[in-house]
């Protein structure tokens, strides 16, 4: 359907384990935990997934293996092609000296090697290991968590899901990064509406989200701006 030639049939394997990995994550993302609060509600099970999926418009998340494409993409071109790693490290100490993040390293609750990310580096490295987008991804790996560990503030220095898969897409023809949501929204349903389901047919409440008092934001404000014993 996508058009794409697949002599080999490793596109279609691909797309198998794309399928398969961002399907979902136990509810702790944006658009997992929308479809789930919105279902929650007893709303049309069409509904809740359109708000979800609408989650997944933002950098941060549904576009996030856009954003580390193109760092890798402008890696590439900024080294001629194919950067070393020491070329690779001098130019993540140039993003993060300028303020910005290495994109697909880090994460709010990981803190180890996304092991999704294990997975499509290793489908990388079976079929496609002389593609200099993917070796730089590869070597990125490899260089990049060392960089990061210098910095304080980062306390997960490992990759993430999204620090791979734009790649693999693109080794493939698939050039054109704004699809790629398309591809993790279809993905995405696959896990949220089973969860959908398996939350009716269990029965479960409606989510309400925990509120706090002005008295209990000023007594935490002062608890932190309180001297260090």
């Amino acid at each position: 359907m996508l058009g794409i030639p697949d002599p080999t049939g490793n596109f279609a394997g691909l797309m198998r384990l794309y399928m398969v990995l961002h399907c979902d994550h136990e509810s702790g993302n944006v658009s997992a935990m929308t479809t789930a609060t919105v279902n929650s509600a007893l709303s049309d099970l069409y509904y809740s997934l359109s708000a979800g999926l609408n989650g997944l418009a933002g950098p941060l998340h549904g576009l996030a293996n856009q954003e580390c494409l193109a760092w890798v993409l402008d890696t590439n071109a900024k080294f001629g092609g194919r950067p070393t790693k020491e070329q690779i490290k001098a130019y993540a100490e140039e993003t993060l000296a300028a303020g910005r993040v290495i994109p697909g390293y880090g994460h709010a609750v990981l803190r180890v090697t996304d092991p999704r990310f294990d997975a499509f580096l290793a489908f990388g490295k079976k079929h496609m290991a002389d593609d200099p987008v993917f070796a730089t991804v590869a070597n990125v790996f490899e260089t990049v968590p060392d960089v990061l560990k210098t910095v304080h503030k980062i306390k997960d220095p490992w990759p993430n899901v999204d620090a791979g898969s734009g790649a693999l897409l693109y080794h493939f023809g698939l050039t054109e990064p704004s699809y790629y949501t398309v591809l993790f929204s279809v993905s995405r349903a696959l896990g949220v509406c089973s969860q959908a389901v398996m939350a009716r047919t269990l029965g479960l409440p409606i989510t309400r989200p925990k509120s706090v008092t002005t008295r209990w934001i000023q007594a935490e404000v002062a608890k932190a701006a309180a001297p260090k014993p």
